[in-house]
């Protein structure tokens, strides 16, 4: 069994990013190797895995690295597989989780209400109106497919009123601007939920709430951790047992799940995300992580 981190693009040692979990992994005895990222966002492969040895049988593997675009993502299983290297997620199972359209009839109903569209280059503002008004006065937040600003939270993710179409405008427009070629496929519209309040980050204000971040493999819960590193969450603990039976149902074999807590106290999915590029939050046990990834392996 493999893991593969990337590496800082220096001195070829792995990302300081991932030094934590590199160390847990050789631990627990999985075989390690180095993917140089750069190589791969530039779609060179060859140099991208030119530290990674092919093997005479099939070896699963999981990647645990920077996000990767799913384009780029099928370059490198396709080409993993070549040296008989197997990632855990096939292509069509890394987007599922990736995108959050993709997951979206997964977790309806368990979620709060979204919508989206594919970007139009120049932004059509007709479509987006479209579907903002479906929210009527709701509150509601902007993202691509895969990420948010939120630390951009009143410039550029959060719109008070979903038929104030100003404030879409402006919001949207914002948002367009700070992410430019980060951009992930398109735009997508989510009703914004009140959520039980931990504390302001401490650096850029925003309010944290209590979320945790659980992570699945082969359709059962094998770790969850407090999402934030900042806040006191006493006590709170979520009742699991609706989000296991939702992660039998995904199609995915290593994918994460965030959770929140409403201010009624009951509890939502905030996203799914692929497991390989889902980050462990610095308050982790590294180690149990990579022992319990073991021992289900």
């Amino acid at each position: 069994m493999r893991i593969i981190f990337c590496d800082n693009l220096i001195d070829k040692k792995v990302d300081p990013d991932f030094e934590e979990e590199y160390w847990a992994a050789t631990e627990q005895g999985f075989t390690i190797s180095l993917l140089n990222f750069e190589g791969l966002d530039n779609q060179n492969i060859l140099k991208a895995t030119s530290r990674i040895k092919g093997n005479d049988t099939l070896e699963l593997a999981i990647y645990r690295g920077w996000m990767i675009q799913p384009d780029k993502y099928k370059f490198l299983f396709e080409h993993l597989l070549s040296k008989n290297i197997k990632l855990v997620n096939t292509p069509k199972e890394y987007e599922t989780c990736h995108y959050l359209p993709s997951s979206y009839k997964y977790i309806e109903g368990l979620t709060p209400r979204t919508n989206w569209m594919v970007m139009d280059e120049p932004i059509d503002f007709e479509k987006v109106f479209k579907l903002t008004d479906v929210f009527q006065e709701e509150a509601i937040i902007v993202k691509d497919f895969v990420k948010s600003l939120k630390h951009n939270w009143k410039e550029a993710c959060f719109i008070p009123n979903a038929s104030d179409r100003d404030a879409v405008r402006k919001v949207v427009s914002r948002f367009l601007e700070l992410q430019g070629s980060y951009l992930n496929k398109g735009l997508v519209f989510r009703k914004f939920e009140e959520l039980e309040f931990l504390t302001n980050h401490s650096k850029s204000k925003m309010p944290l709430t209590k979320e945790f971040r659980l992570f699945f493999l082969y359709g059962e819960l094998i770790e969850v951790f407090n999402y934030w590193d900042e806040g006191d969450y006493g006590n709170t603990r979520p009742d699991l047992d609706k989000f296991k039976e939702v992660g039998k149902t995904i199609k995915s074999n290593f994918f994460a799940m965030d959770i929140a807590q409403k201010k009624d106290g009951s509890w939502i999915i905030m996203e799914l995300g692929d497991g390989q590029v889902s980050g462990l939050p610095d308050n982790a046990d590294k180690t149990s992580f990579y022992k319990t990834l073991s021992e289900y392996l």
